[in-house]
């Protein structure tokens, strides 16, 4: 008799236990689904709100290369440095942003860290580029240090007169 009474309680325990189980897993499935909806719409304004380089940014850029441009065009090195033609409409900024780790690596080579070499400091540091299926800086080809600032300011041009659209 009591082993019937003890596997009765078992049973009822077994049963409550199962209840409560599948209540938590309902409140869990419920919380994943909150839980996504709030990653969802925090990444939807993270998109809205951040961009490339607004074009004072790429205006102020443009203004300080050709400050420091006769101190690094006595450069010799050769830069990763994508033409036009080889960007996608979705790499820009992270194209941009290859081009700013170059230049910073020139920068330290050289020794030009000075107050006219802190305004692209600060840009590479604004910049937050997108580098969904983006190719890496190193996929590019070496250029010399001419060709390489060619390049970038035809991309700055591009993104600039884009903006003004």
């Amino acid at each position: 008799m009591k082993s019937c009474r003890r596997q009765a309680a078992q049973a009822q325990l077994l049963s409550q236990k199962g209840v409560q189980f599948q209540l938590t897993c309902n409140l869990c499935r419920e919380s994943h689904k909150t839980q996504v909806w709030l990653c969802f719409l925090v990444l939807s304004f993270l998109s809205i709100s951040t961009c490339a380089a607004h074009r004072d940014d790429t205006a102020d850029l443009q203004t300080c290369l050709s400050k420091i441009k006769h101190t690094i065009e006595k450069s010799d090195a050769m830069l990763y440095a994508p033409s036009i033609n080889d960007i996608e409409e979705k790499c820009k900024s992270m194209s941009l942003k290859c081009y700013m780790l170059e230049l910073i690596m020139v920068l330290d080579e050289e020794d030009v860290m000075n107050k006219k070499a802190s305004c692209i400091l600060d840009f590479n540091d604004n910049l937050q580029p997108n580098s969904v299926a983006c190719p890496p800086c190193e996929a590019y080809s070496l250029k010399n240090i001419t060709i390489f600032l060619d390049r970038l300011n035809n991309l700055l041009e591009k993104i600039t007169a884009q903006e003004n659209i």
